[in-house]
C-alpha cells in the first residue's frame, strides 16, 4: 500500500491522454492512504473539505496550497470559506483522475497539518 508520505514526496509529471487516468482499484488503494478524500463525479475528481478555526488560517492554507499548485502545475479548484477550504482535484488532460491528483492531495494534507 502506497502511504500518505511516499505520495507526498511526489513530483507531478506533465500527462496527456486516456492511458493515464487510474482504474477504480487504484483510486481505492490512493484514497485509502488519504484520509477524508472522496472520490466524486462518479470517480472523476476527488475532494476534500479541510476546516480551520478562522479566516486567517483558512487563507493560509489556501495561499501555500497555491504555492505548492503552481510549483507542481497541478492546481486545484477551490472552495474558500471563513472556516474551510473545499479542495477538489482532477486531471482534465487524462479525462478523470491520475497520480497527480493524489500526489498534490497529499501534498495538501500535509499543508493542512502545518496550519493547525
Amino acid at each position: 500500500m502506497t502511504t500518505i508520505n511516499e505520495l507526498a514526496d511526489r513530483r507531478c509529471q506533465p500527462l496527456k491522454g486516456p492511458q493515464h487516468q487510474l482504474d477504480a482499484a487504484t483510486v481505492a488503494t490512493r484514497l485509502a492512504a488519504l484520509p477524508g478524500w472522496s472520490a466524486i463525479e462518479d470517480g472523476a475528481a476527488i475532494s476534500k473539505t479541510f476546516r480551520f478555526p478562522d479566516y486567517h488560517r483558512t487563507m493560509a492554507f489556501v495561499n501555500a496550497l497555491a504555492y505548492v499548485a503552481h510549483a507542481e502545475d497541478h492546481h486545484p479548484d477551490l472552495g474558500v470559506h471563513y472556516d474551510r477550504a473545499v479542495v477538489r482535484f482532477s486531471t482534465h488532460d487524462v479525462g478523470g483522475l491520475s497520480e497527480n491528483d493524489f500526489t498534490c492531495a497529499a501534498k495538501a494534507e500535509r499543508l493542512a497539518a502545518q496550519s493547525r
